[in-house]
């Protein structure tokens, strides 16, 4: 099979093309044709030689594919062969063919495109594990998002509207980004160029209150101006530090107004937790993805031999959305 390689780490010079073997799918796992991968941050990070796949995964770039079941494992129940699945992979998404676990299988809904589905288990996913399962948000409460225009803060934003329609939200965002943002319903964007430090207007914008929701992929330089954002009892969850890994903490003003930060990753995590959150994600959020309440929204789709342009769009940081590879016909 054809698929995506690092010849050692650095620019997207090193992403090449290569034939490999396709690879044998354990006892609990299935082996799919893959019509559809996407483009992830990590996936960046991981070509820069800064994020190696978990132990006994592919090194094959590409955390989450949609394709046609091919093969299942000999232990594996409920799933067959020719089924459209969508599905988390710790690596193996830029390639012809990849395996994953069963329990981490997702149906794909009937009238949904195989790269409208490369879209959600990376992102989708991500964001409702983050803001629902440990930001614990409930419909009413505020939430804020930075960096709305990429593929997790998108999908964040959407769900939200879907699953706590109550709710008001708040978005760091490039200006260039920001009637995009807009577009998605949001109720204040902040374009975090003019205003780094962007705590007095969630202030004004929640009368006082604070936000209780935080969901943060900058790291070191926004924590202060997050946690000067919460409301009491508020929940920072940080799941990406591109601006650093070290900040101070006012240790004092998060014992008093009882607050949690939270950090997350989701490749890491063992198998069987991934099929927890897996499920609670097919119970909540498959039914808004069936019935078209939640769209998928795709900046662009590139062909497997176009994966240099892809990495470069999202390096640029012009995409809206999801970047998609698309690799099956």
């Amino acid at each position: 099979m054809k698929a995506v390689l690092c010849n050692g780490f650095g620019s997207v010079d090193v992403l090449e093309i290569k034939d490999v073997d396709i690879p044998l799918p354990k006892d609990n796992q299935v082996l799919i044709k893959v019509m559809a991968s996407s483009i992830n941050r990590p996936d960046l990070v991981q070509r820069e030689g800064k994020y190696p796949p978990p132990p006994g995964e592919s090194e094959i770039l590409g955390l989450e594919v949609a394709g046609i079941i091919e093969d299942v494992g000999s232990s594996v129940e409920g799933w067959s062969k020719g089924d459209r699945v969508m599905t988390l992979v710790g690596g193996g998404g830029y390639a012809e063919y990849a395996v994953a676990y069963a329990n981490h299988l997702i149906k794909i809904p009937d009238n949904m495109s195989f790269e409208a589905a490369a879209c959600i288990c990376e992102s989708y996913i991500t964001a409702f594990l983050n803001i629902f399962m440990l930001g614990e948000l409930k419909d009413g409460e505020i939430a804020l998002v930075h960096g709305g225009g990429g593929g997790v803060n998108t999908a964040g934003i959407q769900l939200i509207k879907a699953l706590a329609p109550k709710s008001k939200i708040a978005v760091t965002s490039a200006p260039e980004k920001m009637e995009g943002v807009k577009s998605l319903g949001v109720d204040l964007v902040i374009n975090y160029k003019e205003t780094p430090d962007f705590s007095d207007l969630i202030k004004d914008f929640t009368n006082k209150k604070g936000v209780d929701v935080i969901l943060d992929h900058v790291g070191a330089k926004y924590l202060d101006p997050n946690i000067k954002s919460l409301a009491y009892a508020g929940r920072l969850v940080i799941i990406g530090v591109i601006s650093g890994i070290k900040a101070e903490l006012n240790i004092g003003l998060l014992m008093v107004k009882r607050h949690k930060i939270i950090g997350s990753v989701l490749r890491s995590r063992p198998v069987s937790e991934k099929g927890e959150i897996v499920a609670e994600f097919t119970r909540r959020v498959l039914p808004k993805l069936a019935d078209g309440t939640i769209v998928p929204i795709i900046s662009k789709v590139f062909t497997l031999d176009q994966v240099k342009d892809a990495h470069r769009m999202m390096e640029e940081d012009k995409h809206f959305g999801k970047i998609v590879l698309k690799i099956g016909e």
